[in-house]
């Protein structure tokens, strides 16, 4: 399969998979048709997907099951009166439903539009409104009918709710058993390249969220991420940790995974849990595994070891920084190397530890080849070695990357930001070593100006995961009336660790001695959780705004 869209796969060094990857983009490529299909229609029998959850239930689903699935979904769709160009929202955790959905909306040509169940009514108008949302499809769950129904009323557009579940509410279709009535073959939509596919809503942390289209070629885009950054293998099972709400479903289990014939594993989980998912991995032979940092971290609190991770070849985190201390750690528990990526909503993969490159542990590790990556100041020069700028895709003029964004839709103002002097400006900084090597220091809007000092989080949060207590760390900027800003460590304890003042003191002393002083914290404050998306990311923006708030 991947041959069709990549004429040479294997490569002798990094050097040569940057110089000379070069990727065949077939006119009017659709992911449904040209991968689903074509593997259902080489082996029907060939596995895609393996449901599982925390209550013992395992399903395989084939390429068949999925094309004949889906096609069902598409004519169902259509007669609800869903067309090529309309929006669909999707609140469907993990659901085996989630595939066929987003496979269905693809035929037809509709646009996919992801969203975590946790959404309040507040966010579901305003994404309806915005994108012009005309179906949601949601998974049975308390909180996301009450939320639904809540927010029909004020829904322009809206058209239909439909439920994937067993108990349907009043108001709500039953997509489970109406889907049944229609045929498992469906004509072929035609599309365009750059016609809109899918389209993500950004996290919101300055201002309301902004809309991320992606247009047909994102799903070749993963290729990259999948087979030269994830490793997967043709007929092997893949974890990646993440709700079908976040992009990172999109990075680990659908596009680059399925191109490459690996077996997408869905682990419809309520909440993580570390004993859980050490169980699921060492029953069902896993063979390469991809979560945030956060996940890692409490694996190996887990006692890890107990555990048999021999069928695992290849594992990696993205989301946030990896600390070398979890590196370490882990490597000395598994015999396993953890490979670092960094992309973004808009974009897959475009920095990353490739094999052939040496590992320099809390580097993100070199540039992605088919994106041509900077970093540069605030006038959009390059910077040099060892000077933290922005991380930047550039020129676009000459080579537009599949998987790249299309843009903002209707916010010329957030398109200006981001598209500047032929390159987009990704809003995260990093500086590069002598060797070609990227550190990553922090969003934009996380890095920290103290006395006039600009602090990355990730190196103080590095700093305080070398100290035993500290099972879990966040470090954001904290409001101060004489310095501007501060630096808060907001800490998770290790099992027995008891907060005091004194091991407040005891971890800035720690810091101070670890890193630079002046990057200590001056604000420490124990949890008992860290606020975090589904996926395990950490939700700094919320511990920053609670801090303005009460301050």
């Amino acid at each position: 399969m991947i041959e069709r869209f990549l004429p040479r796969t294997e490569f002798d060094s990094y050097e040569d998979l940057k110089k000379n990857y070069k990727l065949n983009i077939p006119e009017g490529f659709n992911f449904a048709y040209d991968v689903v299909d074509e593997w259902a229609r080489q082996d029907v029998n060939k596995p895609a997907l393996f449901y599982c959850n925390d209550f013992g239930v395992r399903r395989m689903y084939t390429f068949g099951d999925m094309r004949r699935m889906s096609c069902m979904a598409a004519n169902y769709f259509v007669s609800l009166g869903i067309n090529k160009g309309d929006s669909v929202l999707l609140m469907l955790k993990q659901r085996a439903e989630v595939w066929v959905v987003m496979l269905a909306l693809f035929r037809i040509g509709a646009i996919c539009i992801p969203a975590t169940y946790q959404l309040t009514k507040k966010d579901i108008v305003y994404r309806c409104n915005a994108a012009g949302v005309k179906m949601i499809i949601a998974a049975e769950d308390a909180h996301v009918i009450e939320a639904v129904n809540e927010s029909v009323p004020e829904c322009r557009s809206l058209e239909q709710v439909l439920m994937v579940g067993e108990n349907i509410p009043d108001g709500w279709r039953d997509f489970r058993r109406e889907c049944e009535a229609f045929p498992g073959e469906f004509k072929r939509v035609p599309n365009k390249n750059g016609d809109v596919m899918l389209m993500y809503f950004s996290s919101g942390t300055t201002g309301m969220p902004k809309m991320i289209m992606h247009n047909f070629n994102y799903p070749l885009g993963h290729i990259i991420t999948a087979k030269y950054w994830q490793h997967v293998e043709d007929g092997k099972l893949h974890l990646t940790m993440s709700d079908s709400g976040w992009a990172k479903f999109g990075w680990g289990k659908i596009f680059g995974q399925w191109i490459c014939g690996a077996v997408v594993v869905a682990y419809d989980n309520e909440k993580f849990n570390a004993k859980n998912t050490l169980e699921l991995i060492q029953e069902i032979k896993l063979t390469t595994f991809c979560a945030p940092p956060t996940i890692f971290r409490f694996l190996i609190k887990e006692d890890i070891a107990k555990y048999d991770f021999s069928t695992i070849k290849h594992c990696c985190i993205a989301g946030e920084p990896l600390n070398p201390e979890v590196f370490y750690k882990f490597r000395e528990l598994t015999g396993l190397t953890l490979t670092e990526g960094f992309g973004q909503s808009e974009t897959p993969v475009i920095i990353a530890n490739f094999d052939g490159i040496p590992i320099k542990p809390g580097s993100t590790g070199k540039p992605s080849p088919d994106f041509d990556v900077d970093i540069v100041d605030a006038e959009g020069n390059s910077c040099e070695d060892g000077i933290v700028g922005s991380i930047v895709i550039k020129n676009l003029s000459k080579h537009y990357p599949a998987g790249l964004f299309l843009g903002y839709r209707e916010d010329d103002a957030a398109n200006a930001r981001a598209f500047v002097n032929d390159s987009y400006n990704t809003g995260d900084t990093a500086w590069r070593d002598a060797d070609g090597y990227y550190w990553f220091v922090g969003r934009n809007d996380d890095v920290i100006k103290c006395s006039g000092y600009r602090i990355g989080p990730f190196e103080v949060e590095s700093a305080l995961m070398t100290h035993p207590s500290v099972l879990e760390c966040a470090v954001t900027a904290a409001p101060d009336p004489v310095r501007g800003q501060v630096v808060k460590a907001t800490v998770v304890l290790a099992k027995g660790y008891t907060a005091s003042d004194e091991l407040k003191k005891e971890l800035q002393n720690h810091v101070k001695h670890v890193t630079a002083p002046y990057k200590y914290p001056r604000i420490v404050e124990f949890v008992s959780e860290l606020p975090k998306t589904t996926s395990g990311k950490i939700k700094r923006a919320e511990i920053r705004a609670n801090d303005h708030k009460n301050g």
